[in-house]
């Protein structure tokens, strides 16, 4: 999974395996046989994408100009995202859903699935810049960019009755580094970025220019 920066610039229900039950002459439902289900279609619906906070540094205040800054990012407590997908009925694997999920948009890097670890990991890390001549008050944060969609799953013009569920995924994990003395600017509007701006506010002196366009 690609790792972003912006500025200098995510638990997994594993659902059983891709049967559907099929329809048969009668008897007790135990008797009915399972179908495979492999080829069965995907309807997306109220899809989001959106930069999520998943890590904070303390406030960053440089009294003279360095070429290079290291900083702790703290983990948001309470905060964790995990590659997941719920549905209402068998039939659906949650790889496959989000695999399916990742063509509908057409991501340049497959959608993390349900074997990638939870975001943020619990340690600690640091973010590093060298950029040049650094002063003045920065802000410094982690993300994620968080992908989730309901969908519809409907195995054939005759089969099982449709399954629903929701998916929940990420893209790319990140994160950035920047001057309050900048405006936030997202760089794809389309994509709220929630964490930059949560950051700047946390982090810039109230008066800043990131803080009050944030």
């Amino acid at each position: 999974m690609a790792n972003t920066v912006t500025g200098l610039a995510v638990g997994a229900l594993l659902l059983g395996a891709a049967a559907c039950t099929g329809g048969g002459d009668g008897g007790d439902e135990k008797d009915r046989k399972a179908v495979p289900c492999a080829h069965g279609t995907y309807a997306w619906s109220r899809v989001t994408r959106e930069q999520k906070l998943t890590g904070l540094a303390d406030p960053i205040t440089l009294k003279k100009k360095t070429d290079s800054v290291s900083v702790p990012i703290k983990p948001v407590k309470g905060v964790g995202y995990k590659p997941h997908v719920t549905a209402t009925g068998l039939g659906v694997r949650a790889a496959d859903a989000i695999k399916a999920l990742g063509r509908h948009l057409g991501t340049e890097e497959p959608l993390a699935d349900p074997s990638e670890s939870k975001v943020p990991e619990e340690t600690s890390n640091t973010f590093e810049a060298h950029t040049g001549d650094l002063k003045g008050s920065y802000y410094a944060w982690r993300s994620v960019a968080l992908v989730e969609a309901d969908f519809t799953y409907t195995c054939s013009d005759h089969g099982p009755e449709p399954v629903k569920g929701h998916a929940v995924t990420w893209e790319t994990v990140g994160g950035g580094f920047l001057t309050c003395d900048d405006p936030v600017h997202e760089e794809d509007p389309s994509r709220p970025d929630a964490a930059m701006r949560t950051a700047a506010r946390e982090n810039c002196p109230p008066g800043s220019r990131a803080a009050k366009s944030a």
